[in-house]
């Protein structure tokens, strides 16, 4: 049986979540995610190659990185936490000025692993903010001594461009032929040179960006259709449908939980 639990607190978003048949579609994240296999072996493809965390493995994504997810074993199926992070919030507490990047995917360090699921379990307890803040704290300590770079292949201007125009129209639909014309690129072009920049298409970026802002509008307000009006979205059933394909959970559940 497929359940997912989230909770916010301090401006980090926790999981729970146990799986068996799920998939998660591919999609990426705005926020830093850094998480914790429990049972089983979970399995995703990221930047290309396919990863396997097992038992204690601690995962590491970075923002806009663009992986999957599924149980590796489905009769098993996979227990794991996952911390959802805003990069202003990791630099502020880590004290950096420009953004760091994770440049090993899964790592086995048990300290980690053990400041992972407190500031996890303190989340999804509903402790207090301050404490959490604490967790984190510590927690970011112990990231400062994994494989942090800030040497990366940074976003070029067209793609920035292209990026900047897809999430200012996220209640239209998609006018790929409008943002051709404003980078002088031919239709196929544009969608050769995103995929290989962001590992996915500039539809599923348009459509993840939509999505993430269905989240953020859901904590902000409480009231799940006028974020279908305020995203775009044809009704209630096609928000909950792209919803639960990237965070496993309906956006109507998902506002249930932090209620």
């Amino acid at each position: 049986m497929d359940k997912f639990i989230y909770k916010k607190s301090a401006g980090m978003t926790a999981i729970s979540a146990s799986i068996t048949d799920f998939t998660y579609k591919k999609h990426s994240h705005q926020e830093y995610a850094i998480g914790v296999t429990l049972r089983g072996i979970q399995q995703y493809n990221l930047d290309g190659s396919l990863q396997l965390s097992y038992q204690n493995g601690v995962m590491l994504f970075n923002p806009e990185q663009a992986h999957d997810g599924m149980a590796h074993d489905h009769e098993d199926g996979l227990d794991y936490v996952m911390l959802y992070i805003e990069p202003q919030l990791l630099l502020e507490v880590m004290e950096k000025k420009d953004i760091v990047r994770f440049s090993t995917p899964i790592v086995y360090d048990d300290r980690l692993q053990q400041r992972i699921l407190s500031l996890s379990n303190a989340i999804l307890s509903e402790k207090d903010e301050a404490f959490c803040s604490e967790l984190l704290l510590s927690l970011t300590d112990s990231l400062t001594h994994t494989n942090l770079s800030t040497s990366y292949k940074k976003d070029n201007a067209l793609i920035k461009k292209a990026k900047d125009m897809l999430q200012a129209n996220l209640e239209n639909v998609l006018k790929l032929e409008e943002i051709c014309k404003e980078l002088n690129l031919s239709k196929f072009q544009f969608i050769r040179l995103f995929k290989a920049h962001t590992g996915i298409s500039p539809y599923q970026y348009f459509l993840n960006c939509k999505i993430e802002r269905a989240k953020q509008l859901i904590q902000k307000y409480g009231d799940i259709y006028s974020v279908v009006a305020e995203c775009g979205f044809v009704d209630l059933s096609h928000l909950n449908k792209h919803f639960k394909s990237v965070y496993g959970t309906t956006a109507f559940e998902y506002m249930s939980h932090l209620n």
